[in-house]
């Protein structure tokens, strides 16, 4: 490594959605490991680091929400409601939709 240092830098999802594409393949991927796992927090976090990438400030004015009130619930401590997980989805243009689970 010639004395050379190497440096990281932490990956963040927002940083890497930028298109509406960007946005549909990340939610379909976490929402299909989230279902394998059995673990809605998958689904949480990507939907705050969308959100986040659009611009919290934004989303709020947008949805009529208190700024602090959704960076706090969409944060990865949070527990958003329902009722603002599927404003904030509406918001960027998707809904939720009720699948048959296939036979194991």
């Amino acid at each position: 490594m010639n004395g050379e240092k190497i440096t990281f830098t932490e990956w963040n999802l927002t940083d890497q959605i930028e298109t509406k594409e960007d946005v549909i393949g990340t939610l379909e991927a976490v929402f299909e490991l989230a279902v394998q796992e059995n673990d809605p927090e998958y689904l949480l976090k990507a939907i705050g680091d969308i959100a986040r990438s659009k611009g919290m400030a934004q989303l709020a004015r947008e949805l009529d929400l208190d700024r602090a009130g959704l960076y706090k619930s969409l944060s990865p401590e949070g527990n958003p409601s329902f009722f603002t997980v599927v404003k904030v989805l509406d918001n960027l243009g998707f809904k939720l939709s009720i699948q048959q689970k296939r036979a194991s």
